[in-house]
Formats: structure tokens, sequence, C-alpha cells
């Protein structure tokens, strides 16, 4: 028991011991919220492919034993000293980015990144043990566990009407693939779109577009099956790589008289990034890279930028993270935003493997996880 009187809480979740390996389901202690923390019990989170990226691809030793997961929402169950804006019963969304609104960033327009941002994906400050040693916590927040605890920084406060096994999507990938299109990208009425890679992410973006008001957005994706999804969120054409033995960039460019306006890059691929360039018209094309990976440079010939192409990147779709969530909740309430299309599948914590399963073989779009009784 702390100082407040809040007890350790015990609960059920989800741990990657090392890289490449099933989660285990485990016991963990989750200790009490410190100054300006917040403990929440997490309701629902989605499976995201960054979950994936750090289990099987980013694999640094130094980053595990952690509890995965950054797509979530939940009930704040206590708060630390100095919490002022929120009480236990809320409904709220953690955060990967925070927003202080006292730095030079959150005080910028320009950009949703913080001053204190994770340039590794597990923090070394956590609330979590088990078995007698920390586990780390993922993107700061950490959502495949029952409990987790959070700095009051990264924490959206939502509308007490909103079920959380959907919102919680908007933690991550519907605001990133949306926000791409509306804020990054800046799609504009009439404008001609292409989005490489139909993942949750993708079909954000597809979705950002039409809301946008593109008349033309081109889907590509190697996996047809793809396709039907993509129409439900606006797609207007199909395109697939492997139908074709030109380069994508060269087929989309016979399609659109030159190139698309605007490409957004949904997969996390450093060559289809090039491709999602190269689909753009000259004069002034913009590509945004969406899809989250640090492993390899990117490369193109300059003349592509010195043409009048634009290459730029979106983080979380340039929502600032505070303000942004409870927008898009308000607009999924409202019925302006879709989120039960992504949902594919839906499973308890323990199943967590088999969703993990199912993303790396791109048979979903987005499982959700029940994660404790609401």
């Amino acid at each position: 028991t702390d100082s407040l009187g809040y007890m350790t809480i015990k609960c059920k979740a989800a741990v990657a011991w090392e890289p490449n390996k099933p989660l285990v389901i485990e016991e963990i202690e989750v200790a009490p919220p410190e100054a300006n923390e917040v403990r929440i019990k997490i309701v629902a989170t989605g499976v995201c492919h960054t979950d994936l990226y750090h289990l099987f691809e980013g694999m640094h030793k130094e980053g595990f034993p952690v509890v995965l997961g950054h797509e979530g929402a939940g009930i704040v169950e206590s708060i630390g000293p100095g919490v002022t804006e929120f009480q236990p019963g809320d409904k709220v969304i953690p955060l990967f980015i925070s927003q202080c609104g006292e730095c030079r960033f959150c005080k910028s327009p320009k950009t949703n990144q913080a001053a204190d941002k994770y340039d590794v994906m597990s923090l070394a400050e956590s609330r979590f043990t088990c078995r007698g040693q920390k586990v780390l916590q993922f993107m700061g927040t950490s959502t495949f566990s029952e409990y987790t605890v959070v700095n009051e920084m990264a924490v959206a406060k939502i509308d007490p009407m909103a079920p959380l096994d959907k919102v919680c999507l908007l933690g991550c990938g519907i605001c990133t693939g949306y926000g791409a299109a509306v804020n990054t990208a800046k799609v504009e009425p009439g404008s001609t779109c292409a989005v490489f890679g139909l993942g949750a992410v993708g079909l954000a973006a597809v979705m950002g577009c039409k809301a946008a008001g593109a008349k033309k957005i081109i889907a590509v994706d190697i996996n047809p099956e793809k396709f039907e999804k993509g129409k439900v969120f606006g797609a207007t054409d199909f395109v697939n790589p492997k139908d074709h033995d030109k380069p994508i960039s060269q087929v989309l460019s016979e399609m659109t008289n030159g190139g698309v306006d605007f490409s957004l890059e949904c997969v996390g691929n450093v060559a289809v990034m090039r491709s999602a360039l190269e689909s753009c018209v000259k004069g002034w094309g913009v590509s945004v890279l969406v899809g989250w990976t640090d492993l390899h440079d990117f490369a193109a010939r300059p003349i592509q930028l010195i043409a009048g192409r634009t290459w730029k990147g979106s983080l979380f779709g340039g929502f600032k993270s505070k303000d942004g969530v409870p927008q898009m909740v308000k607009a999924y309430l409202n019925k302006t935003v879709k989120i039960d299309e992504f949902i594919t599948h839906k499973m308890a914590l323990d199943q967590v493997n088999d969703a993990i399963e199912l993303m790396k073989h791109g048979k979903c779009i987005r499982t959700v996880l029940k994660v404790s009784p609401q």
C-alpha cells in the first residue's frame, strides 16, 4: 500500500519475455499511480502491426520483457497525487504520444510531436513486475494488461457514451490513417489519391480521403481479398501490383494522366514508400509515409523532388493526442467516422497469440481483445 492507501494490484497480462516467442499470460503486479499518473482498468484493446513489429522485426533484446499493446480503452481506477483532470470511473484512451500543452512542440500548431517522446519503444520506467522482475511498458501504454499506469499527459478523457470495445481502435490505427489523409496530406476536394496497403491504417486513410472529398481513391494491395473492405470505406479503384508486369507507379500514372495528387504509404516498407512517391504527379504531388518502420534507409532519385513532389511523414495522423482522440470519438458517435467495419474478430486476452497469428498472415483487419469486464 502506498501513502494514499492505494494497493498494488495483481492482475492478468500478456507478457513478451523475449523477441520472436509467443506471449505468455501471467499474473503481474501493477504498482499504484505516482504523482501525475493514472491507473487504468483496460476494458478492450486492438492488436496493431506495431506490436508485431516490436516482437518480430525490431527485436531489440533490451526491449524485453515487455507488456505490448498500445491501442486500448478503459476506465480510470485510481489517480496519483496532483491529478486534477481525471476521476475514478472516467472513460479514457491511453495515448502513445503525450500532450503536455507546455513545451514548444505542444504550443506549435505545426506538429503533434511531444518533447518527451519515446525514441525507444519500451520505456525503462515501469509500474509492472512479474515473477520478481521488472517488466517494461510498451510505448508508455501496455494495453495487453488488465491494468496499466500512464502519465496524465498521455491519457484522453472521452465521451461516457462511447463503447470501449469499439473506440479502443482510435488509440492508434484509425487516427493514424485518417489523420494522415486529412491533417498531413491535406487531401483536397476533387483530387485523386492512392493508398498503398489496406490494413486498418490504409483503410482509415481511404476513409480520410473520402471525407476530404477526393473523387478517385485507388487502393493498392497485393492481397485482392482486401478490396471488398476497401469499397466499404470509399475506394473507387483497385490495383494489385502482382497483376502487372510494369512498375506500379507506371500503372497509376497511366490511370491518372500522369500520377495521383496524393499518395499514402500504409505498409511500412521502404520499397513501397519509393513506389508511392513515384506514383505522384510532378508539380504538386504529395506522398505521405504512414507505415511504421525504422530498419532500413529509404531512397529515391533527387529529380523526383526537384520536379515538385513533396515527401513527408505522419505520426498518429498529425492529431494532437489529447485534443484529437476525444474529437474522433465524437465523430464516431455522430456517425461521421466508421469503426465497427474495421473489426473482423473479437477474442479474449488469453487468445492474444491467435490474434497475432491472424495479423501476421493478413487474415484480419483488426482483432479486438476483451481485457476486463466493464
